[in-house]
This record gives C-alpha cells, sequence and structure tokens, in this order.
C-alpha cells in the first residue's frame, strides 16, 4: 500500500479533527486519544462534509442530517435523521494510518 503525508501530528490536537486531501480524496483524519484514524470525509447518507460535524469519543457527527460514525472503524453507529424520519446509513471505509516521527501518512490505495 502506498502511504500519502496529510499532515504533521502538530496540526491535529487531541480529540480534533480536520479535512485533508489524500491522493484527490477529502479525507477526515482525526486525532483520538492520541491515535490517529481516517475516514471519507462525505458522510454515506447525502455527502454532508463530516469534518465540519462534531467528534466526541471517537464519534462523528454529520451536520446535515445527524448520522454517526465510529472514526476508528467507520462504522455507522447512528441513522440519519429528517424530521421524524430515520433512514439507515452505510458505514465508512476506513483508511489505514500510521505516524513516521512527526509526519502523519495515509493509505489510501
Amino acid at each position: 500500500m502506498e502511504y500519502t503525508k496529510a499532515g504533521q501530528t502538530t496540526d491535529i490536537p487531541v480529540n480534533t479533527m480536520k479535512m485533508v486531501l489524500v491522493g484527490g480524496k477529502e479525507v477526515l483524519l482525526a486525532n483520538v486519544d492520541g491515535a490517529y484514524y481516517a475516514i471519507p470525509n462525505k458522510c454515506t447518507h447525502l455527502g454532508g462534509p463530516l469534518a465540519q460535524g462534531k467528534l466526541e469519543g471517537g464519534i462523528v457527527t454529520c451536520p446535515r442530517h445527524g448520522a454517526r460514525f465510529d472514526v476508528r472503524t467507520g462504522q455507522a453507529v447512528g441513522e440519519a435523521k429528517l424530521g421524524f424520519v430515520k433512514m439507515k446509513v452505510k458505514d465508512e471505509p476506513s483508511y489505514s494510518v500510521k505516524v513516521e516521527g512527526t509526519d502523519i501518512l495515509i493509505g489510501v490505495g
């Protein structure tokens, strides 16, 4: 697998996240308790920008309709809601992340 530098460890403080571009893809890069994880930045429901959502305990909530994903695994852990209607969402793929020195590398291939 080919890894691409996505940032520095100092770019993402503990329990925060940000969107990075890796290989032309928007990726959500999260630091959960000092470990780094990466999933696509687009919600599987209607493509909401996950990096603009809220991160709590490794769970990101989409800002559009409230779908929730575990950034450590990509697993969908909460349905999207439109008014009173709940909709199932698909899991996100997760990307391999490694840290070399202060460089954060993501494998999206």
